[in-house]
C-alpha cells in the first residue's frame, strides 16, 4: 500500500478542520450613540473599512454583530452621525495583529496618543473620541452542546452569568456538562472570579435544584470542631441535654454542599471527609454508633493548585472547572459593568430613597460612562477580578461630579495599567513615510501624529529603516 500523508486540517476529531480558527476580532466596549450594541463585534480577516452606513464602493464595511453560539445572526455597520463613512482602514498582518489607519474626521487614540496609523493586538484599544472604544481580541467561538441562547445578548443569562466572550461560553458549557453528572466537582480560580456563582448555577442545573443548597467556607470551620460541624452529633453529645446535630452532610443529603476555600482546610481534616465522598457515603454523627449515608454531592472551590490539597481528597473530584479571571475575558468587562450598575441601581431603588446615582443613567435606562473610565477599567490589572471591579465602580458612583460616571481621582489612584500582551510595535518604514508626508516633512509632528515619545525617536526609526530626512526643518 503506497504510503500516504493526511494533513492536520483534515483530521474530523480536530476543531479547525471545521474552520473553527482563532480571529481577530474588533468588539464594541463603549459608544455614545449605539450603546443598546455594547459587546458586538466584527470579524477583521481581510482588509476592510470601519465607517458610518454601508460603503458605497471598493473595500467593505466591518460589519458589527452579537457573537454567541447558536444560529448566526446578521450584521450591520455602525450608525453613529460621528464616524465618517470612511473612518478607518483595517488590515491584518502577517503575524497576527491588526494595522489600523485612521483616514476620517473622528480622531483616533491608541495608547493614550492621537495616532493616524498604528498596529494593534489583543488587549489594545482604539478609542475614537467622543464615539467609540473598540478592543481587540482574537477568539475562537465554538458552539457548546444544547440548544441556542435564550436570554439577551450582553445581560445576565438565567443563572445569573455575564458575558460573550470565549471564557464565558465554555465556562457555561463546562457548566452544564458536569451539572448533569453525579460526580463532585471542584472549582479552581483565583479570588473574586465568581466560584460561588458557578457553585450555584451547578446546582441549578442539576436533578438536585429542588432542595436547597448548603454553603458554607471552609475557612471558618473551628479545627477543634471540624468533625462536629461536618457530621453533626448525637442528642447528648458531648454534655447531657445538648441537641442532636445533623452537620452539614446530613443537612446536604439529597442535594449539594458547596464548600468554598477548601484549600484552607488543612490536609488531615481533608482526610475526614474522603469516606463520606465515596460512593457509599458513609458517616457518623459524634457520639453516634450507628453508621449513616448521605446521597450528597459536594462542589469545593479553592484559589489554591490542586496540588496544595490532600492526593487522596483531590482524587475524590473527576470533574474539575477553571474560572477565568478578567485578563482572560477583557471583552466582558464592559458587560459586567452595565450589568453591576443596573444591579446597583435596583438594590438602591428598593431601599425607598431617591437614588443617589440616577443620574448616571440615560433616557433609555441604560447606564452612562465616560470612554476614558471604559479604557482604565479595560486596561486595569485586576487582582480580585470581579469582585474588584464592583469595588471600582461603587468608587466612581461616589467620586463622580456629573452625569457620567468617569475617571476621577480617587479612581485613578486605584487603577494599575495591566502590562500588554505584547509590547507596541514601532510604526514600519511605509508608516513612518506617510506621517512624513502627511506632516509636511517636518519630524517633530510626524512624530506625534505617530505616538512617539520624541522627534529623536523618530530619527532613529528612519536610520534604521534607511528613510532619508535630516534635523527639523532639513526635509
Amino acid at each position: 500500500m503506497a504510503n500516504s500523508t493526511v494533513d492536520a486540517d483534515e483530521l474530523p476529531w480536530d476543531s479547525r478542520a471545521r474552520g473553527e480558527r482563532a480571529r481577530l476580532e474588533l468588539v464594541l466596549a463603549w459608544s455614545l450613540d449605539e450603546s443598546e450594541r455594547l459587546g458586538e463585534a466584527a470579524v477583521v480577516d481581510r482588509p476592510l473599512r470601519l465607517g458610518r452606513g454601508e460603503p458605497e464602493e471598493g473595500v467593505p464595511h466591518a460589519r458589527f454583530r452579537p457573537w454567541r453560539p447558536g444560529p448566526a445572526r446578521s450584521g450591520h455597520p455602525l450608525q453613529s452621525p460621528r464616524l465618517s463613512r470612511d473612518q478607518l482602514r483595517l488590515s491584518p498582518t502577517p503575524d497576527g495583529r491588526l494595522r489600523v489607519e485612521n483616514v476620517g474626521r473622528c480622531p483616533m487614540r491608541v495608547h493614550g496618543a492621537e495616532r493616524l496609523e498604528a498596529v494593534v493586538g489583543p488587549g489594545d484599544t482604539l478609542h475614537l473620541r467622543n464615539t467609540l472604544v473598540l478592543l481587540v481580541v482574537r477568539r475562537t467561538l465554538l458552539s457548546p452542546p444544547g440548544e441556542a441562547a435564550d436570554f439577551p445578548f450582553g445581560g445576565p443569562d438565567g443563572l445569573g452569568l455575564v458575558g460573550e466572550s470565549e471564557v464565558a461560553w465554555r465556562l457555561r458549557a463546562e457548566l452544564s456538562f458536569a451539572a448533569r453528572s453525579a460526580h463532585h466537582v471542584l472549582l479552581l480560580g483565583p479570588s473574586g472570579v465568581g466560584k460561588e456563582l458557578a457553585a450555584r448555577a451547578l446546582h441549578s442545573l442539576s436533578s438536585r435544584a429542588g432542595r436547597p443548597l448548603i454553603t458554607r467556607n471552609a475557612a471558618t470551620l473551628p479545627e477543634g470542631l471540624v468533625d462536629a460541624e461536618l457530621f453533626g452529633s448525637a442528642r447528648g453529645y458531648p454534655h447531657a441535654g445538648s441537641p442532636e446535630r445533623p452537620g452539614l452532610v446530613g443537612e446536604a443529603d439529597g442535594s449539594t454542599l458547596f464548600l468554598d476555600e477548601v484549600g484552607e482546610l488543612p490536609a488531615a481534616l481533608q482526610a475526614h471527609l474522603l469516606r463520606v465522598l465515596d460512593r457509599g457515603g458513609e458517616y457518623q454523627r459524634l457520639g453516634d454508633a450507628r453508621v449513616r449515608r448521605a446521597d450528597l454531592r459536594l462542589v469545593a472551590a479553592t484559589n489554591r493548585p490542586v496540588s496544595a490539597l490532600k492526593h487522596d481528597f483531590a482524587a475524590r473530584f473527576p470533574l474539575r472547572i477553571e474560572l477565568s479571571g478578567l485578563e482572560q475575558r477583557p471583552e466582558d468587562i464592559p458587560l459586567l459593568a452595565q450589568a453591576m450598575l443596573l444591579r446597583a441601581r435596583e438594590e438602591l431603588a428598593r431601599s425607598g430613597a431617591a437614588s443617589p446615582i440616577a443620574r448616571f443613567f440615560g433616557p433609555d435606562g441604560r447606564p452612562r460612562l465616560h470612554p476614558d473610565l471604559v479604557e482604565a477599567l479595560l486596561h486595569h490589572r485586576y487582582s480580585l477580578h470581579t469582585r474588584e471591579l464592583h469595588r471600582l465602580l461603587w468608587l466612581a458612583m461616589s467620586s463622580s461630579p456629573g452625569e457620567f460616571l468617569g475617571l476621577s481621582d480617587a479612581l485613578r489612584a486605584e487603577l494599575t495599567p495591566a502590562a500588554p500582551e505584547r509590547g507596541a510595535e514601532p510604526p514600519g518604514r511605509e508608516v513612518i513615510v506617510a506621517a512624513l508626508a502627511a506632516a509636511g516633512g517636518r519630524p517633530s509632528l510626524a512624530a506625534e501624529a505617530l505616538g512617539l515619545s520624541s522627534r529623536f525617536v523618530l530619527y532613529r526609526l528612519m536610520k534604521k529603516y534607511g528613510v532619508a530626512g535630516g534635523e527639523e526643518g532639513s526635509l
